[in-house]
């Protein structure tokens, strides 16, 4: 039972810095950091998407946009991150 609790902790930090990396693509783009028509770049940012969206559409329908910003990848990561702990006082 421990494995599988580390491993549910390891694919939740996992998906944190997945997140992570969303996040600051999306404003690397927003700001034209880095070019949308960049094979590599449109590639990346799709993977992101597909892998970020399923998990964030949810809370986007709850919470709105404050000032223009989208806090839903902060709310979903301090879902990971409560869900950790919650694992990590259960085991030890």
């Amino acid at each position: 039972m421990q494995t599988i609790a580390e491993l549910i902790l390891l694919v939740t930090q996992l998906y944190i810095w997945v997140l992570i990396a969303s996040a600051v693509l999306s404003w690397l783009l927003a700001f034209n950091v880095l070019n949308a028509h960049n094979r590599f770049v449109y590639t990346l940012s799709e993977f992101l998407y597909r892998i970020t969206e399923p998990a964030l559409r949810p809370i986007r329908r709850y919470v709105p946009l404050i000032g223009g910003i989208d806090i839903s990848p902060i709310i979903l990561v301090l879902i990971l991150v409560f869900l950790q702990r919650l694992i990590v006082n259960n085991l030890y």
